[in-house]
């Protein structure tokens, strides 16, 4: 996240996919994702990956609040429900 704050969300998505496979699978590697892709305005990628956190957590209040984040995002702008 400190690299998002210097380069942007863009340049921390590129070191997000540096440790993806030893970290596969796990639901903080796709919350960080999300957060990043809704910081670059990519609101569709991040809402997905805001679904795939909260499925793969085990905490239902973490769970819940990665839900509440991908339902806050703005509709995709074909008005599909995403």
């Amino acid at each position: 996240m400190a690299l998002a704050m210097v380069q942007g969300p863009r340049a921390s998505l590129a070191a997000v996919a540096a440790v993806e496979g030893r970290l596969a699978g796990h639901h903080r590697l796709d919350a960080v994702r999300a957060h990043l892709l809704e910081k670059a305005g990519d609101h569709e990628a991040a809402r997905a990956a805001y679904r795939r956190a909260a499925d793969h957590t085990l905490s239902t209040p973490e769970a819940r609040y990665l839900r509440l984040r991908a339902a806050r995002l703005p509709p995709p702008a074909d008005g599909s429900t995403g």
